[in-house]
């Protein structure tokens, strides 16, 4: 969940969960409290009064740290989305040849 300070509307991206608050730390705080029990809970924020206020249970994790761990994501396939992509190895293979000029 992503909890931001100001107004909008609670969206949902797969398992990602964005809100907004008029007081994102008293929520943030709130929400840690609720689940902390039950389940792992980071916070990541670089306000230490946020970080200080969550309870023992809860992993804190400054900001530049939480991007330092940051996995890049993997490029995606690429796909060329011409001709080559359609035709079988063997058809491939002969079109390579005529063009090198080869039989």
């Amino acid at each position: 969940m992503l909890v931001y300070d100001g107004q909008g509307p609670t969206e949902r991206h797969g398992p990602l969960e964005v809100r907004w608050a008029k007081d994102a730390d008293a929520l943030l705080e709130r929400l840690a409290a609720e689940h902390r029990q039950a389940e792992q809970v980071a916070i990541v924020s670089s306000d230490t009064a946020v970080r200080g206020t969550t309870g023992l249970e809860v992993r804190k994790i400054a900001s530049q740290t939480f991007l330092g761990e940051l996995v890049p994501p993997s490029p995606p396939a690429t796909v060329r989305g011409d001709l080559r992509d359609r035709l079988d190895a063997e058809t491939l293979a002969r079109l390579e040849r005529l063009r090198r000029g080869e039989r």
